[in-house]
């Protein structure tokens, strides 16, 4: 199989020197592409700058990206060609549109004018006390896989922080139909550490758990292989 896997976190730029990200480390994303190339499948691995990455391998291609906006160039680019894609990345919620001073802000009395304006120096002055950022939300990018390639295996990822199982639940189906996926990984923060990561790969019937990292890795590569030869099959009758 072609598989495509997004891993890390994006930075969305401020200005040449300062920029908004997470703390999104690829580790997850490196284990499943290891585990994808042990069981002789061709990786693309879409990266944060940061994250994480197996070490060179023949069948394993990798593209750091920087944010938003490079993410969805490469999966234009990507996504045609592949068989599975696996979305693990954190991808910034909210892009930076324009920073100025509070008085500035004060001063204005169209607020919405700001929103029209964009910062050209490469580094923004740090001299004033307090300075206000203005943000817009950015395009979800698990939106468009399927239109991009309608056949392929779609695994996204849900993070929660410090909710019960059922909502945990309940999130991950709505984004499963949402996004037309065919898994939904779903995980809380607070029972991430680095000995245990417990998760529920959620599809429309059934749900499985893992507990650590590794065996994330093994389920989404198992089930990954089940949909690809249950579609293949079903396309030859």
């Amino acid at each position: 199989m072609h598989i495509l896997i997004t891993s890390g976190g994006t930075t969305e730029h401020i200005d040449d020197v300062r920029g908004i990200t997470n703390f999104a480390t690829g580790k997850l994303g490196k284990i499943l592409a290891e585990q994808f190339l042990a069981t002789n499948h061709q990786v693309v691995l879409l990266a944060g700058l940061t994250a994480l990455v197996p070490d060179n391998h023949p069948n394993l291609q990798i593209i750091r990206i920087s944010n938003v906006d490079s993410l969805a160039i490469a999966m234009n680019q990507w996504l045609p060609k592949m068989d599975v894609c696996v979305h693990t990345m954190a991808v910034s919620d909210y892009t930076p549109v324009y920073m100025t001073d509070l008085e500035t802000v004060e001063k204005t009395q169209d607020i919405q004018s700001l929103l029209t304006k964009q910062n050209t120096e490469h580094k923004i002055s740090s001299q004033e006390a307090y300075q206000v950022l203005f943000l817009k939300k950015t395009p979800k990018i698990i939106a468009s896989i399927k239109n991009l390639n309608p056949d392929i295996i779609l695994i996204g990822f849900k993070l929660m922080v410090d909710v019960s199982e059922a909502q945990l639940i309940e999130t991950a189906r709505a984004s499963l139909h949402k996004n037309n996926a065919d898994y939904i990984l779903a995980n809380d923060l607070t029972t991430i550490s680095e000995t245990q990561h417990k998760g529920l790969l959620i599809s429309q019937h059934h749900i499985e758990s893992a507990d650590t990292k590794q065996q994330i890795a093994q389920l989404i590569v198992s089930k990954s292989e089940e949909a690809y030869d249950k579609h293949h099959h079903r396309g030859n009758r």
